[in-house]
């Protein structure tokens, strides 16, 4: 059933009541994480690919007041140029809604709104994690190969929230949310070991299609494990409905971004590292420092990083609606 306060598009609305698969996207990629024109052309291309598969696109968002599930395109175009669009995570939407605010919806956000519709698949480009705790000294426990060959230990101590200064609420959104977000890991900027025993602490299952090793976003893989491996959208299905019939909230969906496109780890590392030095130099904090890092790491990498993004983003968005076509069928 949809909850009452929420405003839901009639093509979305119409394919809930039959049965047919829907997948939910995010908005803050299109107001946030990609510069313009590209943010306007990745989220169409978005949409187009859940369409090719099956499923009906369900962007997301907070319009002027109104919490939204399936924006229309003028209302994408919209947001992809408007100034000033709040941020919002899941402690932020109470704060949109009741003062009116045009707000771009996070990873836990758009969970929150995609399961008070009814949508049980979101695809994403990169789930929020654990930052580390200080800029500029990035070392192995980063879970990101860079100047060493050495395999990457998992982060030492009790996955607790308090052993890291900032920690995305995406992570426990997860966790009692009961939403599957496809998604190529975690962003690479993360300390990525810590987020992965923060998900398993928190109960949340990380599915890794067709790899055994966490995807970091840009960068292939970050030699850290998944909780499983699944090899079709129909295992990812059944590994994600037996999981919330038993009582658990949400998964990841985990696959690597596209050969073509992904950024070997070194080259990622140094880009990073200087990033870093950088949000360090410019006093850059909270919720500021992931755009300030990805903007200046398109900028290091003569906007190599903008086409993984695209691809991944695409491609996410195609594996979420196979399996929500594969869920809407059991």
């Amino acid at each position: 059933m949809i909850e009452p306060w929420l405003t839901v598009s009639p093509e979305v609305r119409e394919a809930l009541a039959s049965g047919r698969p829907v997948v939910a996207l995010e908005s803050t990629l299109v107001a946030h994480g990609l510069p313009w024109p590209t943010n306007l052309e990745v989220a169409r291309e978005a949409e187009a690919a859940v369409r090719a598969a099956g499923a009906v696109p369900a962007t997301v968002a907070v319009w002027h007041g109104v919490p939204t599930v399936g924006l229309t395109d003028d209302q994408v175009s919209e947001l992809a140029q408007a100034k000033g669009v709040l941020k919002a995570s899941r402690r932020d939407l109470g704060a949109a809604v009741g003062l009116k605010r045009l707000a771009a919806t996070t990873v836990s956000a758009t969970m929150a709104l995609a399961h008070a519709a009814g949508v049980r698949v979101f695809a994403t480009g990169g789930i929020g994690g654990a930052h580390r705790a200080e800029f500029g000294t990035r070392s192995a426990e980063s879970g990101v190969q860079g100047r060493t060959s050495d395999p990457l230990p998992l982060a030492a101590g009790p996955p607790t929230l308090a052993a890291c200064d900032d920690i995305s609420a995406d992570l426990t959104e997860l966790s009692r949310t009961p939403v599957l977000v496809a998604c190529a890991g975690a962003k690479s900027i993360l300390d990525l070991p810590r987020t992965l025993e923060i998900l398993e602490t928190l109960g949340v299952p990380v599915l890794g299609y067709r790899t055994d090793e966490f995807p970091a976003f840009y960068v292939a893989a970050a030699t850290l494990p998944v909780s499983a491996r699944v090899e079709s959208p129909a295992e990812a299905a059944a590994a994600f409905a037996a999981h919330v019939r038993m009582g658990g909230g949400g998964a990841v969906l985990a696959r690597p971004c596209p050969d073509a496109a992904a950024i070997p780890a070194a080259e990622f590392h140094e880009w990073l590292c200087e990033a870093e030095r950088d949000a360090q130099d410019a006093r850059v904090s909270g919720p500021r420092v992931t755009p300030f890092l990805l903007k200046r790491l398109a900028e290091l990498s003569g906007g190599r990083t903008l086409v993984a993004n695209r691809a991944l983003i695409v491609a996410n968005a195609t594996l979420a609606a196979e399996v929500a076509v594969e869920l809407a069928r059991s």
